[in-house]
């Protein structure tokens, strides 16, 4: 049962966390326009694609800074209890620190939950549009730099089927030194080989020019050659060269789909994937971090106010976000672990959490 002291508090705690993000995401947007306006205005942008991308761009900012909306709401609000001495009534009535916590946890649980669901399934399609729009409006080469590296690709299509092209043009659908290869019992069954193929989205099929298929045979190979010729494969080119911010934007059942086919592929990219696949799950947990620490740090009464523990919360807040930052690079370009890249922000907070919740209840 939630007494009404309980009550007051989880109120304040979710009102402050919506109003601290209806503030600064206006000022994000306005922030983002005056730098992209003239870009828009160049690329003649319609407004309809203005007004979806700034959707997605809420979405995604949000997700992105969650960690700092929440810390410095919990932070303020819990600065005010403390400066109208609220804290210690409360306290002095019998109430054990731990119990004070519970509408903390509480009101933790509750944006921790709707994070969760919010990057398991809206986050990903908000990141779609808003890094679509980027690449498609407001990047010089962008549509190019989306596919990343698009030459000498070689990917394991599955188990037996063996992929390499030369180079990938994704405008046209149509890739250069063909090859594909066919193991059986660790044996190779057949080779074909084309100097370009062209995927047809109509037919559902592959134009394959100067087409060569080699089976090798006991005694002798069989070859045949056309100039031309449509062959149904399993895959689809895009498959070769994913856009660099694919795992973004995949909902939590096919990104670990996709990470399970590009690990049999022999993918360069895993760790950038693993890493969005991590934090789909520490986000959350962060929450209870983050909202322990503020707590212990601002709901003692300091000479210098609110303004002193806001301080505190700042210098805290960003640098849980360096190090969440600094750690995922690290995973995605190295081969250090990503779980463990993923995981370190929050086990190095946590034991700051217990340090200064003991620290407090004294």
């Amino acid at each position: 049962m939630l007494t009404i002291i309980d009550k007051y508090i989880l109120k304040r705690y979710l009102a402050t966390f919506s109003v601290m993000i209806l503030l600064f995401i206006p000022i994000g947007i306005v922030i983002d326009v005056s730098e992209k306006v003239n870009k828009m205005l160049e690329n003649k942008v319609p407004f309809t694609a203005i007004a979806i991308y700034y959707y997605n761009f809420t979405v995604y900012f949000a997700n992105s800074l969650f960690p700092i909306f929440l810390f410095l709401s919990v932070i303020w609000f819990t600065s005010k209890l403390a400066n109208n001495t609220e804290i210690i009534a409360v306290l002095s009535s019998g109430i054990s620190y731990s119990r004070f916590l519970r509408p903390y946890i509480i009101g933790a649980s509750i944006v921790s939950v709707f994070v969760l669901l919010l990057g398991f399934f809206i986050v990903p399609a908000a990141s779609e549009g808003f890094n679509n729009f980027r690449y498609t409006y407001l990047k010089g080469n962008g549509k190019v730099e989306m596919l990343g590296n698009n030459t000498n690709v070689y990917r394991q299509i599955n188990d037996n089927d063996f992929i390499f092209v030369n180079s990938f043009n994704e405008e046209s659908k149509t890739a250069f030194n063909f090859t594909l290869e066919h193991f059986e019992n660790e044996k190779l069954n057949y080779k074909i080989t084309a100097s370009r193929i062209k995927w047809d989205p109509k037919s559902k099929t592959y134009a394959l020019y100067d087409y060569t298929k080699r089976t090798l045979g006991e005694l002798n190979d069989q070859i045949e050659k056309s100039p031309e010729k449509r062959v149904a494969f399993k895959f689809e080119l895009a498959d070769l060269t994913p856009v660099v911010y694919i795992a973004e934007t995949l909902p939590l059942g096919k990104l670990i789909d996709f990470i399970e086919k590009e690990r049999k592929r022999g993918s360069g990219n895993i760790n950038t994937y693993l890493v969005v696949l991590y934090k789909k799950y520490s986000v959350p947990v962060s929450a209870f971090i983050l909202t322990i620490i503020a707590v212990a740090v601002s709901s003692m009464k300091r000479r210098g106010g609110m303004g002193t523990n806001l301080a505190i919360g700042i210098a805290i807040a960003f640098s849980f976000v360096f190090f969440d930052k600094i750690f995922g690079t690290l995973a995605e370009k190295s081969t250090f672990s990503p779980l463990f890249a993923v995981w370190f922000p929050n086990i190095v907070f946590g034991i700051l959490a217990v340090y200064l919740l003991r620290n407090a209840k004294r």
